[in-house]
């Protein structure tokens, strides 16, 4: 019988080896990636049918990932493994596109469910936050965060800038012009009535687009 493809994404190796172990007597483990621009390539080279991903992660972060490759790749079933037991983030998650959403201090067996319930079509959210996550998904429908008012790609050079980047790095990394970089930092602060480049990290980190 042939087993689930699963992708990792995640930036710390001590993660993805545990998560080895864990895994891959049930599903095949296809690849693993350390940021969010790898994971979009090796989504669109790899087809994994689950995606098993941190929300933190440099140069872009899952939920934006998640975002971008739903949108192409409606199919690929994704489960968010993360550290923030922050309510929003997981309404974020399932907003753009996520089956689950399991914390990483949670027993292992809570992912391997997940990933089954993502590959049945059901969801699956830690019973730590299930109570909160549907109080607070009722509450957001409807609703339209500023922060969606961003293009894709103002929210990748937004997270770029937060960490730091420089316009010439972001422009390589993005394979754009400098100007353009330029361009969009300029309408991004602009509509955001951001002034400084302080207020941008302060900005990308309340909204969960880099954590500190």
């Amino acid at each position: 019988m042939k087993r689930p493809r699963v992708l990792l994404a995640d930036d710390h190796k001590i993660v993805t080896e545990g998560l080895k172990g864990l895994l891959e007597p049930e599903f095949e483990l296809v690849g693993i990636v350390e940021d969010g621009r790898a994971l979009l390539a090796a989504a669109e080279k790899l087809r994994p049918d689950v995606i098993v991903a941190d929300i933190s992660m440099p140069l872009l972060n899952g939920i934006d990932s998640v975002r971008q490759i739903k949108k192409a790749h409606q199919e690929i079933k994704v489960v968010f493994l993360t550290m923030h037991p922050d309510v929003t983030y997981a309404v974020s998650a399932f907003e753009a596109g996520a089956s689950g959403y399991v914390l990483k201090h949670s027993a292992p067996t809570e992912l391997v469910t997940a990933i089954r319930s993502a590959l049945n079509g059901k969801t699956f959210v830690t019973p730590l936050l299930a109570g909160a996550f549907m109080q607070l998904a009722k509450e957001r429908t409807g609703q339209r965060d500023e922060i969606t008012s961003l293009t894709p790609r103002q929210r990748e050079i937004l997270q770029l800038l937060a960490e730091g980047h420089s316009a010439r790095e972001i422009a390589t990394v993005l394979n754009i012009s400098s100007r353009t970089v330029e361009f969009h930092k300029y309408r991004i602060m602009k509509d955001l009535g951001i002034k400084s480049a302080a207020e941008l990290v302060h900005y990308a980190v309340r909204h969960g687009i880099i954590t500190k």
